[in-house]
């Protein structure tokens, strides 16, 4: 069995061939060529275990995450866990990998593949809000999608805006890189707005003026009483498009929307569907909004390419006989 841990990945992580594998996925989801079990989501004393398991023919896999919003008062990560890959035949595990890790790579890879397809071709202004780990992860595989000419950064915690600005100047070859000293200023400055955040109320302004014509990814909100969003957007676009199912029941900026009837039933459509339409019309002056919570079959194609690429390259460490 091989043992992947963070550096581990970092090492063996391909961005374009993961964006590959969620493309794949999106096309097993649409022939339902998986089995992918509700995940189990546990609640304990303001904490939140994930339990997530995902069949291929080939091999299965199961994700076990725990997010603990306390952490950084101990200077720990809010997102910890393992990922387990077996063999589907004999049901014997192939690898262990920093479930964290995988996590980060294969949101950053939705959200990369999101942009590709929702985003036009000359948006090359990212706005982010919300510096954390995942923000971190949005940024460089938008970059790889859109080649970037401008980013902006914005979180309550200025000194944590900071700090990922130093890191992304370091990563990549991108001079104009900057805290916005508002959400305000920037949605001014940015034509694809990535939202990242645990907020339980929108962190974007209830105005459709500075909304219009943007491009949203949400990563945040996964929980009912979690949002990003703001009623001001839904009247923009024409449609809202999901990565999953599940999300109708889970994120606060789906299931708020529908309740209160600032979108209907029918303008959600799923990413694989959307996908499957062909001619996209990906206008510039177009709002578009791509609402991601996650699914088992992500990180499973993602944890796939990992291993067959660590494999290839002698990654990693080989634990037992």
């Amino acid at each position: 069995m091989l043992y992947l841990g963070a550096e581990d990945l970092a090492r063996a992580a391909d961005l374009d061939l993961l964006m590959e594998a969620i493309e794949n996925a999106y096309a097993l989801e649409r022939s339902a060529q998986y089995s992918m079990p509700d995940r189990i989501h546990l609640e304990h004393q303001g904490n939140t275990l994930l339990y997530m398991p995902c069949f291929l023919n080939q091999v299965f896999g199961t994700k076990v995450l725990s997010l603990f919003p306390n952490n950084p008062r101990f200077n720990l990560p809010v997102i910890s866990g393992l990922f387990l890959l077996n063999d589907t035949k004999t049901g014997m595990p192939l690898a262990v990998m920093d479930g964290a890790a995988v996590t980060a790579y294969r949101t950053g890879a939705v959200g990369g593949v999101a942009i590709q397809y929702t985003a036009p071709n000359s948006a090359c202004a990212v706005g982010l809000v919300g510096a954390g780990v995942q923000g971190y992860y949005q940024v460089i595989f938008a970059n790889r999608t859109r080649k970037l000419k401008r980013v902006r950064l914005f979180d309550k915690d200025c000194e944590k805006a900071e700090l990922l600005c130093q890191k992304l100047k370091k990563e990549l070859a991108l001079k104009d890189i900057q805290v916005a000293d508002s959400i305000e200023t920037l949605l001014a400055e940015s034509k694809i707005v990535i939202t990242a955040t645990p907020a339980r109320e929108p962190v974007l302004p209830d105005n459709e003026v500075l909304l219009a014509g943007k491009n949203f990814v949400s990563i945040g909100s996964y929980k009912p009483e979690m949002r990003e969003l703001p009623q001001a957007l839904y009247s923009l676009v024409d449609q809202v498009v999901i990565d999953t199912e599940h999300g109708l029941h889970e994120s606060g900026d789906l299931i708020t929307p529908l309740e209160k009837g600032w979108i209907r039933d029918e303008q959600i459509i799923n990413f694989s569907a959307y996908m499957a339409a062909g001619d996209l019309k990906l206008a510039d002056e177009k709002t578009t909004l791509f609402k991601s919570v996650g699914m088992a079959l992500f990180d499973l194609v993602a944890a796939k390419a990992i291993y067959d690429l660590a494999l290839e390259k002698n990654i990693g460490t080989m634990l037992g006989h």
